[in-house]
């Protein structure tokens, strides 16, 4: 069934609130767009409309934290990142509080609301701060799972969300280890790392090169920081062909966080898919195609790079 990562973040955090009197929710005069007024339903003496005031709303939350709250707060993804990254620096991660960062809206899938509200950075500022866990699922379930595991985990976390409703990777029985990769398909002729919606591509595209002998194995890395830096590694020295995608600029993100581990660990040439400038305007299938991020993109990237 598809369904929207954000749609999933509003019905797990509405379930967290009200099991949970020590969680609160704030947002950024965008709670019906990133779902956390789901949540705020059920509690709404625990749901603060900060307005238009990103920065705001994370000094606020730090303060929450202080005092033994576990907040949760939410805004596009180019707002809670690049707009308040002096106060999630300095006001969350410095003292290492307790505040849960969900971006909604990420990525050029956003669509038409265009290139200021396409958070293409958001994972390469969040994953330079010291101290800050950063999170990407792909899909409802695997959501769900992270948004239980933020709540339980005792420190700041950044998780990146997408507007778009998004088809299932997992079953509803399946058990998560956030923190780990998932091979998802495997393959012999070259393994593809990929987060988020290119999780989703990305297994488009492996059907298309499968059809012409060209079997990959597909990796979702949900987990961006701290990585799987064992997992990752036992993947790069079974394949000489390595690939990364995200809806990202390939600079400080996905592909930036397997090179730094392959630089470590396992030495290899891998080649980078994603952002390389800005977006533009369009609709969310559109621009995928037009970037070549839809699954026959990935695909005819891959062969090229393969051939």
């Amino acid at each position: 069934m598809a369904k929207a990562t954000r749609d999933a973040y509003g019905e797990e955090l509405a379930k967290l609130v009200a099991e949970n009197p020590k969680i609160v929710i704030l947002d950024a005069d965008l709670a019906g767009s990133t779902k956390s007024a789901v949540g705020g339903k059920v509690a709404p003496e625990r749901f603060f409309d900060m307005g238009i005031a990103e920065a705001n709303m994370i000094g606020v939350s730090a303060g929450l934290a202080a005092s033994g709250f576990i907040p949760f707060a939410s805004s596009f993804a180019m707002f809670c990142t690049g707009r308040v990254w002096e106060q999630v620096r300095n006001s969350v991660a410095y003292p290492g509080l307790n505040v849960k960062i969900v971006g909604s809206h990420s990525g050029i899938s956003v669509g038409e609301d265009g290139v200021t509200h396409q958070a293409i950075e958001d994972i390469s500022i969040m994953r330079s701060i010291t101290g800050l866990q950063v999170y990407v699922p792909c899909d409802q379930y695997e959501t769900k799972a992270v948004i239980d595991y933020v709540a339980e985990h005792d420190g700041p976390c950044y998780v990146r969300l997408g507007r778009a409703a998004v088809d299932d990777v997992y079953d509803a029985d399946k058990v998560f280890d956030v923190t780990k990769i998932n091979v998802i398909r495997k393959g012999t002729k070259a393994a593809v790392f990929a987060c988020g919606l290119m999780v989703q591509k990305t297994l488009e595209a492996a059907e298309l090169l499968a059809k012409e002998g060209i079997d990959i194995t597909v990796i979702d890395v949900c987990a961006i920081k701290p990585s799987d830096e064992e997992g990752i590694a036992e993947v790069l020295a079974e394949y000489d062909q390595i690939f990364t995608v995200e809806e990202h600029s390939v600079m400080g993100g996905l592909g930036t966080m397997i090179c730094e581990v392959a630089a470590e660990r396992c030495p290899k040439k891998i080649h980078r898919i994603g952002m390389y400038g800005f977006g533009e305007s369009g609709s969310w299938q559109d621009l995928l195609k037009e970037y070549n991020l839809d699954g026959e993109g990935i695909y005819n990237q891959i062969k090229g790079y393969m051939e």
